[in-house]
């Protein structure tokens, strides 16, 4: 009687495992049906873009970043300049994208030895119609060159601190046959040569500061704060140029002008504000190649970049903000 109890018992767990499984199973294929339509639904024309096959793509992505910083100003006679950088920020990351959804983790080896102590988030956005860009950095490794009048100084990395925000978005016109995921996520494949007018939105924010270890080192050395905030509104184009059915080049030019300035200067506690505006445009640059090895395996390389001018009779101001990566992916 005990032995026909723990047949039935353990033939009992086999039925609810099988039936446990089978619902599973049923769910999964059940989510990527709903993934796969997701996936191929056409909104573009299939004789420029089409979907690559395969369920899972996997990427390693090689990723450096950097910004660079001048500005000058003029308070009670005293001519100030400076021209800074910040240390290279050089991370390995890995992503894996099923059905378009995404997932990356990023490694920063230099962090993780303590060599490199700067912040920096980078978020990208790439759909048929919108691209999103955006950066935060919160650095303390600027260095450079900070000139007052005649007599020049060297800052120190740690001398100075900065936080700075910038965002670049924009709008794609042609998106039935123009494709930024084919250039940047590699979601798509651009089949032939097509471009496209842009409409754009930028944004650049932030501060930069000397800091205490600046007073403790040189206590003659000014406060100085550097105060940036604007918003530009611009248009622009963008072009995939496919030379070969293995190849893609792309590039992008987006200007916009500042319709929006709050620049100041402050140096021991006198400030000025941005005057008049002479120049005040912010540029948004892209530039992608892609090279398909096959259906599955393909390698490139990606450059962005944010460059701001702005010259008014108060506060000049250049920043420089770059971000440089190569990538190797496979199709599963």
């Amino acid at each position: 009687m005990r032995k026909r109890l723990l047949v039935l018992t353990a033939l009992t767990l086999a039925f609810l495992m099988e039936v446990e499984a089978q619902r599973q199973e049923q769910w999964r294929n059940r989510m990527d049906s709903v993934l796969a339509a997701r996936y191929y639904r056409t909104s573009y024309d299939t004789n420029y873009v089409t979907r690559p096959e395969g369920r899972l793509t996997l990427k390693v992505r090689f990723n450096q970043t950097g910004n660079d910083f001048n500005a000058k100003g003029t308070i009670n006679d005293n001519h100030w300049k400076a021209g800074l950088s910040t240390s290279h920020k050089t991370t390995v990351s890995l992503s894996a994208s099923y059905r378009g959804i995404s997932l990356s983790l990023a490694l920063n080896p230099a962090k993780l030895s303590g060599a490199y102590k700067d912040y920096e988030f980078n978020l990208e956005y790439h759909s048929s119609r919108l691209s999103l860009d955006a950066a935060y950095q919160r650095s303390n490794s600027l260095a450079g060159d900070m000139r007052r009048n005649d007599e020049a100084k060297y800052l120190e990395s740690g001398d100075v601190s900065m936080k700075m925000l910038n965002l670049a978005a924009y709008y794609v016109f042609n998106h039935r046959r123009f494709s930024y995921p084919a250039a940047f996520t590699q979601s798509y494949l651009q089949r032939r040569s097509a471009g496209s007018w842009l409409a754009g939105l930028s944004y650049q924010g932030g501060s930069i500061e000397t800091t205490d270890a600046l007073k403790d080192r040189n206590t003659l050395a000014p406060d100085t704060r550097i105060y940036i905030g604007h918003v530009g509104i611009g248009g622009g184009y963008a072009y995939n140029w496919v030379p070969g059915k293995k190849w893609l080049l792309h590039f992008t030019m987006l200007p916009t002008i500042v319709v929006y300035n709050r620049n100041n200067l402050t140096i021991n506690d006198e400030r000025r504000n941005a005057g008049h505006m002479r120049f005040n445009m912010i540029f948004n640059e892209r530039l992608a190649i892609v090279h398909q090895f096959s259906p599955r395996l393909f390698i490139g390389t990606t450059l962005t970049m944010n460059n701001s001018v702005f010259d008014d009779d108060a506060v000049v101001v250049n920043q420089n903000k770059w971000r440089a990566r190569a990538f190797v992916g496979i199709r599963l």
